[in-house]
């Protein structure tokens, strides 16, 4: 899908990997202000930066989807054209076969972006709970399940917080890698992620260098005592 239209977009952490196969794809910075819903106070300063984002993006895209994520395994799958932004609750996964964009909202968690070069595209929003359910593997399943080949599937981890500053219990560690502890522990969940992905199949696996707790300066993150919330958006459209 041609970018035209879109010049306003406040995209500096952009997915160059999916610029060669026609997606935009992009994650604001703490530069860019607070995206988060969740303080009564900053409501209207910050639903003011969901509704400019929604009309930068225009007409490239004719709409837009988020959602009230709940750290589950929810799958919205958007097979129908749409206009505005719209919002939805208790998904933490979008699936977009159509023209439009999807967005998460993230603070440390990994924003997971997927497209296949016809067009169709995901944006996951993974934390410990995610990982551990194997959402992204069950997103690629979606893919296949229309007749995509994970071999032409594109992913790409966005800025999160990375291995050495993630600690994590006993429990939550077994949950995530199987082996048992007695206490705390690092996790790269980037890496796990990726791991589970090639085990689907997945060929083309790309990562942010950033960490948002490393580098708080330019991202907000939640481990660093940040209330704020970037986002990363995925742009396309089928048969783009």
């Amino acid at each position: 899908m041609a970018s035209g239209g879109m010049g306003a977009l406040p995209i500096r952490e952009r997915v160059a990997e999916f610029d060669a196969i026609g997606i935009t794809a992009f994650t604001t910075t703490r530069a860019h202000g607070d995206f988060s819903l969740a303080q009564p106070d900053l409501l209207e300063t910050n639903t003011g930066r969901w509704n400019a984002l929604q009309r930068a993006l225009s007409p490239a895209s004719p709409g837009l989807v988020s959602a009230l994520q709940v750290h589950g395994v929810g799958i919205a799958e958007h097979t129908e054209s749409w206009s505005g932004w719209v919002r939805l609750d208790g998904v933490d996964a979008h699936i977009v076969h159509v023209p439009g964009a999807a967005a998460v909202t993230i603070a440390d968690c990994v924003p997971v972006f997927i497209a296949h070069p016809s067009g169709v595209t995901a944006l996951v929003h993974a934390g410990w709970r995610g990982t551990a359910a194997r959402l992204v593997a069950q997103v690629i399943q979606r893919f296949v399940s229309t007749g995509l080949a994970s071999t032409d599937l594109h992913l790409h981890f966005g800025p999160a917080i990375c291995g050495r500053c993630y600690e994590v219990g006993p429990d939550v560690y077994e949950q995530l890698t199987g082996w048992q502890t007695v206490r705390q522990r690092h996790v790269d969940l980037r890496a796990l992620l990726a791991e589970q992905a090639r085990v689907a199949g997945l060929r083309h696996v790309s990562a942010s260098p950033y960490c948002t707790r490393c580098d708080n300066d330019r991202f907000f993150s939640h481990r660093a005592g940040d209330a704020g919330r970037q986002i990363a958006v995925v742009v396309a459209g089928a048969g783009g």
